[in-house]
């Protein structure tokens, strides 16, 4: 069952966006995008690890995706609750990166999903969830 993982194609809107309809379509489409890959099973109970990579298009010599990656999150992490985990205070790590797709970098091991989104040619987001790595550290 964990480690999990799937994308959500699309920019994402974040949190606090001046335009409520966007926030909340995103939000919708991050909910039923994680529903299918989830399926039937039932929201996990556990403390959590989230890995959120944002792939994003920006052009060399452009300043690049505008967004702020700590915003973008809160929207994916609350579209999640009740369908992949019961509530986000399961998270007990996050890890929040962001990746130009023009850029050049090395993927180790590439899980099927993340295969897809770079497959797809568009910006998206790659969600991982697993079990919490080590619970005992607090660093």
């Amino acid at each position: 069952m964990l480690p999990f993982d799937f994308i959500i194609i699309g920019k994402p809107v974040p949190h606090r966006a001046k335009d409520k309809k966007a926030l909340k379509a995103w939000r919708e489409h991050v909910r039923i995008t994680a529903q299918h890959c989830w399926g039937e099973r039932l929201p996990l109970a556990d403390k959590l690890y989230v890995k959120i990579t944002h792939f994003y298009d920006a052009l060399p010599g452009n300043v690049g995706q505008d967004l702020d990656s700590e915003r973008i999150i809160k929207p994916v992490l609350d579209a999640l609750n009740g369908v992949i985990y019961q509530d986000d205070y399961q998270i007990a790590e996050l890890d929040n990166r962001r990746r130009n797709l023009n850029g050049s970098f090395r993927v180790k091991g590439m899980s099927i999903a993340l295969a897809e989104g770079f497959c797809k040619g568009e910006e998206f987001l790659h969600v991982k969830v697993d079990s919490l790595r080590n619970p005992e550290s607090v660093n």
